[in-house]
């Protein structure tokens, strides 16, 4: 409903307005007196509020948001070291492609450009970070640049847009008339990109699809399944974007990652049609800018993505189709069945190779705390539609390698690699789908640099649980170090606390556990102890990847070094 244009409204209260005219259900914030004026209009709204304990945090939370939703998630700060705080949530939604707007607050119009307290040029420290940072000086354009905001957060590729508020802004009263709301604007494919797609798949030998990006939902999946099915047609993820295609499908034959199957990479190199759709191919899928060559590819390749800025950045096409993934797939989805193809029983044969790297079975590690047989029992136990969170560490490889995801929807990750994600985005998740199941997975590094947020979930109700798999380090650093400078450990070393008492004292469930024989039934008791839960799971040291030890590592080190 259009506000009249003789109702006077503070700027707050026209800001909270556009919120929820545009369809905004949730907010995660930090409060600040920078932004008093919207925090008392929120007062009234139909806005469920999560507030959070640090503005990284409450950023990840929007970015998680937006990224099961497709819409953007909304985070509120104050100014100054609020807003460098969310910085982390910015530039994990600008490298993810998560729609997301950020609004923090700032000194007042009349003290700006002193060096007032708390004062940050939002433009300046936002500008290559956010697809669009803008400062709002008159509230009565508040609705004007709030709706842009959110067709540049979802158009093309999506992205991260930042907005500063003034504070005596918020404050004063304007006359501001509503816009209709929000409508995301789709990136649709045209009829000849679709028979030129087809003739080529009918002329190949060697096919492959890579999926990834943002701008997916579960029918643009199903849609995408369809079409393979029909085409026999083998089908890869990029890093961290497992939830776009059901690993359990005969079709599935892996993802690229840090570390892929080298089978997977071989493959890829060795078609002769390459359909990337979503995906900016960037540097972990393409294991270093490595598996296609630039600017031209030996294969021809097919690059389907929103945003025509991104078709030819890095590759040169054959054949470029400016078209959202929905789209896409609903168009490719429609094709007739073409007869046998050719590559059917090479797709059956990657299908194979997947299965034996992701195979779990074999796999016997240091200690008395087996991951392996961990993930064995989630895959079991987890229904298909539980969300699986984590942030960065090697810990992580025992996720994305092993867990099979099988519906869109399911997965939390950043493709930036940032610590501390999977905190917040368990307590966003659990947030908006309190009827699914969440677990987040988290290092003893990585649950620190967010573990403050424990405290939403108690604050809450959440009944998430949190996995921490502690081996006293920054593994993944340590790896590095003993590949490198074999034996020369510095800084990545930790003294931890007992995380499992730490979750006692929040008011949460925690356990520890050393041996893989005690997890199932802590799982259980955690489970059903309907509060946010922490299991301290202690793993050997030398355990730092599936199949190699940190010993292994620094041998192999101080060998070539002979």
């Amino acid at each position: 409903m259009q506000c009249s244009l003789s109702t006077p409204r503070t700027g707050g209260q026209i800001l909270i307005d556009q919120l929820v005219l545009h369809g905004v259900k949730h907010l995660f914030c930090v409060p600040g007196e920078s932004y008093l004026a919207a925090l008392d209009a929120l007062h009234d709204a139909p806005i469920e509020v999560t507030v959070c304990r640090q503005e990284g945090g409450a950023a990840m939370m929007a970015e998680a948001h937006g990224k099961l939703s497709g819409r953007p998630g909304i985070c509120f700060v104050t100014r100054g070291p609020g807003a460098t705080n969310a910085a982390a949530g910015v530039h994990i939604a600008q490298q993810d492609s998560t729609p997301m707007i950020l609004f923090v607050g700032q000194v007042e119009r009349k003290t700006r450009g002193r060096d007032a307290f708390q004062e940050v040029d939002y433009r300046a420290t936002f500008g290559h970070l956010a697809k669009w940072a803008t400062e709002i000086d008159d509230p009565s354009r508040i609705p004007e640049i709030v709706l842009r905001a959110f067709h540049v957060a979802t158009s093309g590729r999506p992205g991260p847009v930042v907005i500063a508020l003034p504070e005596d802004m918020l404050a004063e009263t304007a006359i501001a008339l509503d816009p209709q709301p929000f409508t995301p604007v789709e990136t649709l494919i045209g009829e000849a990109n679709v028979a030129t797609l087809d003739a080529h798949l009918r002329a190949a030998e060697r096919p492959v699809a890579i999926l990834g990006g943002s701008g997916w939902d579960a029918e643009a999946v199903s849609n995408f399944v369809r079409f393979s099915e029909r085409y026999g047609l083998p089908v890869a993820v990029s890093y961290r974007r497992q939830m776009l295609f059901p690993a359990t499908h005969p079709n599935f034959i892996g993802d690229l990652s840090f570390g892929a199957n080298p089978k997977l990479v071989a493959r890829i190199e060795e078609a002769d049609l390459v359909l990337l759709i979503g995906t900016r191919l960037s540097e972990a899928a393409s294991q270093g800018y490595t598996l296609l060559r630039i600017p031209t590819p030996a294969q021809n390749v097919i690059h389907v993505h929103p945003d025509t800025n991104e078709l030819g950045r890095v590759y040169q096409p054959t054949l470029s189709i400016n078209a959202s993934p929905r789209s896409f797939a609903a168009a490719v989805a429609r094709l007739a069945t073409p007869e046998q193809p050719l590559w059917a029983s090479s797709t059956q044969l990657a299908r194979t190779n997947y299965e034996g790297w992701s195979d779990l079975s074999r796999i016997q590690s240091p200690g008395e705390l087996q991951m392996a047989r961990i993930i064995e029992f989630l895959q079991k136990r987890l229904p298909a539609d539980a969300v699986i969170c984590n942030g960065a560490g090697n810990y992580s490889i025992w996720v994305h390698r092993f867990y099979r995801f099988s519906e869109f929807g399911t997965q939390l990750a950043p493709t930036c690699g940032s610590m501390g994600y999977g905190v917040p985005a368990a307590v966003a998740a659990k947030r908006v789908h309190s009827n699914r199941t969440v677990v987040s997975f988290a290092g003893d590094g990585c649950f620190l640099m967010q573990g403050q947020e424990f405290a939403t979930a108690v604050q809450y109700e959440l009944p998430i649980i949190f996995i921490v798999v502690d081996n006293s380090m920054y593994g993944t650093i340590r790896m590095h170090q003993e590949k490198n400078y074999p034996g020369r450990v510095v800084a990545t070393t930790l003294r931890n606390p007992d995380f499992a008492a730490y979750a006692q004292a929040f008011g949460g469930y925690g356990e520890r556990i050393e041996t893989t024989e005690e997890f199932e039934g802590a799982w259980d008791r955690a489970y059903a102890s309907g509060k946010p839960a922490i299991l301290h799971c202690l793993i050997d040291p030398e355990a730092i990847t599936p199949f190699a030890t940190l010993s292994s590592f620094r041998e192999a080190a101080l060998g070539a070094s002979k």
